[in-house]
């Protein structure tokens, strides 16, 4: 019998700055353990806070032709989740956890400028607002690891990534089940809009 379950990869970051445990890789297991529904196989990868180890953990990820990879960072100082569009190319500019910047800042010599997601997280957001979530539609990442890995992602995965940051402080009991209910609402509208 053929497996017809669906593969999201959903990630999270590992321990950097003052963030021993990352709340993005916590939210990241806790998915794991409840799911994201009947036909749905999740499966999760913690993402180093390093330039060039991120790269070649995103692309391990692509080669396992995920419907969709759903990356997890923190946005220290905010209380909401957001819902990030775009991710940027150039302008890496804080050392990773190894001291380290990219090569010439950028994430992909001679890629476009911005990349955005085939998900419309504007589009998301508000239905999700309908809801009751609160959540923030954005199209500034921040130039940091969250950014740099998103844009990989959208690049080798042809747009179909998102990246949802996170509250880097607060209940992981409450955040698990709003990602999940916000995860299952854009599989379906990835399905809607196929």
């Amino acid at each position: 019998m053929e497996d017809t379950r669906e593969v999201v990869v959903v990630t999270g970051f590992g321990p950097f700055r003052q963030y021993v445990v990352n709340p993005s890789w916590e939210a990241a297991k806790g998915l794991k353990m409840v799911g994201l529904g009947v036909g749905t196989e999740v499966y999760i990868k913690e993402i180093p806070v390093s330039y060039s180890k991120s790269q070649q953990v995103v692309d391990e990820i692509w080669q396992m032709m995920p419907k969709v990879v759903i990356h997890l960072g923190i946005a220290p100082g905010t209380k909401g989740i957001t819902l990030e569009q775009t991710g940027k190319n150039h302008c890496y500019k804080d050392m990773d956890v190894s001291g380290l910047y990219p090569v010439h800042h950028c994430c992909i010599k001679g890629g476009p400028e911005k990349l955005d997601s085939i998900i419309d997280t504007r589009c998301l957001s508000k239905q999700l607002k309908r809801m009751g979530f609160d959540v923030i539609y954005s199209r500034d990442a921040g130039r940091y690891l969250c950014d740099f890995v998103y844009y990989y992602s959208l690049y080798h995965g042809q747009g179909k990534a998102a990246l949802i940051h996170v509250p880097a402080s607060g209940s992981l009991s409450g955040l698990v089940p709003q990602l999940q209910t916000i995860i299952q609402t854009l599989l379906c509208q990835m399905d809607t809009a196929a």
